[in-house]
């Protein structure tokens, strides 16, 4: 795996568990095959172990287009706050999110189970992010309670900063009784 920006590890995630998974579904059919079997057993374990491989390939692969349950993080469960870059709500199934967590430029597809009033604060946070021209932020992104405490999950950040005007040059001053 290769290390970038911001101490992320690549998309070879995928490619290094699948390669754990190769390494372990091949172990599996070498004990077949020198297993004292007949022939037709152990050709059949190879045989199943090339269709394992091909089949976990196939279901890795259809899962980097689907969305991780939040309750699902383990490895990120600690982070605090997280920036929302798209949403989506289906009402009864789930709250769908795109997130870019602290530290990682790529951003992740996650979804939280159905909860209107998460989904409502999802809403006005949206709006008001708009009127304001900011980005919206998730609290606790990775908790596995949805009760909504006193400071709402998701927020609007405020308006940001119009940059400083420039300063003007400084003025020369010359006294009229002092010019010749």
């Amino acid at each position: 795996a290769t290390q970038i920006a911001g101490g992320e590890i690549a998309m070879l995630e995928l490619p290094l568990l699948y390669a754990v998974f190769a390494v372990l579904a091949a172990a599996l059919a070498l004990l077949a095959v020198w297993s004292r079997r007949s022939l037709r057993a152990r050709a059949g374990a190879v045989s199943l172990m090339a269709i394992t491989l091909v089949a976990g390939y196939v279901a890795y692969a259809d899962l980097l287009s689907r969305p991780k349950p939040a309750a699902l993080e383990v490895r990120r469960s600690g982070v605090a706050e997280a920036d929302v870059l798209a949403a989506a709500l289906r009402e009864d199934v789930g709250i769908y999110l795109w997130l870019r967590l602290p530290d990682f430029t790529e951003p992740r597809y996650y979804v939280l189970p159905w909860n209107r009033a998460l989904a409502q604060q999802l809403q006005d946070a949206m709006r008001k992010a708009d009127r304001n021209d900011s980005t919206i932020r998730m609290r606790h992104p990775f908790e596995p309670s949805l009760e909504l405490r006193d400071a709402p999950r998701f927020y609007a950040l405020p308006q940001p900063k119009l940059p400083d005007k420039p300063h003007p040059p400084p003025l020369d001053y010359n006294h009229p009784s002092l010019s010749i």
